[in-house]
């Protein structure tokens, strides 16, 4: 936070800051449980792939008119309580002069992946001005939006590392655990490094009118608890201790990190997303007190009976009930073959079953 920037406790309140979001991400009381989905913008909306025709992932990205209408469309559908900002975790990448590009079936790949100290240079600071879409496309959110809080959020350090060490999505990160182990002064600097891009575009995101940020460290769940203590923590709190002075709710959230649940929550995260592998009763115990958690219902109940979605909805929501604070969420992301309108009914369940 600058010097002359007024300290986020004094700020007058926004539009969205009493929204049931945010009161739930603060462990506030709410009038119902909020609900937003991962990926709720995107695949399985037929008015998504309608104005995403013949435009590439990345292009969609950096047209704020496009951005704003794909933000926009689950809001106006399924009746959400947060849109999420719609973008890619390598769009700082690619605004800094990576090369790489996403590939539709396979996921973002790089030309010359980073593997040598002379790599490292590739890796330049992220100016706003590399990304005056992302602060375009947020201006008009927010008009549009009113008092519905909009999310923005980034790639965690450990996940692109991953991507620009493999040179693409990988099962098993041979590469980037081969640098990590094997030379871990450079994969230091590598992650530190990115988590100064990664605040860089968190703090446009905050300062163009996002009401909450969410950290995804997709990959994070291929560590041992150790490894992630050792080698990944410190980058992680680096990025939430960034954006601590702006006063938004920050969420972090992994797949396959019921190990490490605990260790993400001590990164600095006022909310902590769970996937569907854990209870949220369970997930709270290891997070410990003082965070908000996110989640968690299995993405793919979602193609099972309208009955079947209810009676593991009741079970998401019976976990979380001594929880201070509790965002209804899918455990991952919603699924492109999704029924748009399994989403639309879920919302109104979880709102219907947790009015107050």
């Amino acid at each position: 936070m600058s010097a002359n920037e007024t300290p986020a406790s004094h700020r007058p309140p926004t539009a969205t800051y009493d929204s049931a979001f945010l009161r739930a991400c603060r462990r506030e009381p709410v009038p119902h449980t909020p609900v937003w989905f991962m990926r709720q913008a995107g695949r399985s909306l037929p008015e998504y792939r309608k104005v995403r025709e013949g435009i590439g992932m990345l292009d969609s990205c950096m047209r704020p008119d496009l951005v704003t209408e794909i933000t926009l469309q689950p809001v106006r559908r399924h009746d959400v309580d947060a849109a999420i900002y719609f973008s890619d975790i390598v769009v700082p990448l690619k605004a800094i002069g990576i090369d790489l590009d996403i590939k539709p079936g396979v996921g973002p790949v790089v030309e010359r992946p980073v593997r040598t100290r002379a790599d490292l240079a590739r890796l330049r600071d992220l100016t706003p001005e590399d990304v005056s879409y992302v602060t375009e496309a947020i201006g008009l959110l927010t008009r549009e939006l009113g008092a519905t809080p909009l999310i923005g959020f980034a790639g965690a350090p450990f996940t692109l590392a991953s991507y620009l060490v493999e040179g693409g999505p990988s099962r098993t990160y041979e590469n980037a655990k081969a640098m990590m182990y094997g030379d871990p002064e450079l994969w230091a600097d590598l992650l530190d490094r990115l988590a100064a891009i990664t605040a860089a575009f968190l703090k446009v995101q905050i300062e163009a009118g996002a009401s909450a940020v969410q950290l995804f460290d997709s990959w994070a769940g291929a560590l041992a608890p150790a490894d992630y203590r050792r080698s990944v923590l410190p980058a992680s709190v680096k990025v939430f201790e960034a954006v601590a002075g702006y006063g938004v709710p920050r969420i972090h959230f992994g797949v396959g990190t019921g190990e490490l649940l605990g260790l993400m929550g001590e990164a600095g995260a006022d909310v902590v997303g769970v996937d569907w592998r854990v209870p949220l009763d369970e997930a709270a115990r290891r997070v410990g007190p003082g965070k908000a958690l996110q989640g968690n219902l299995d993405p793919t109940v979602l193609f099972a009976t309208r009955e079947a979605v209810e009676d593991k909805t009741r079970e998401v929501l019976a976990a979380a009930q001594g929880l201070d604070g509790h965002v209804f969420n899918l455990g991952h992301g919603v699924m492109p073959s999704t029924d748009p309108d399994a989403l639309t009914r879920l919302v109104e369940y979880v709102h219907t079953r947790t009015a107050r």
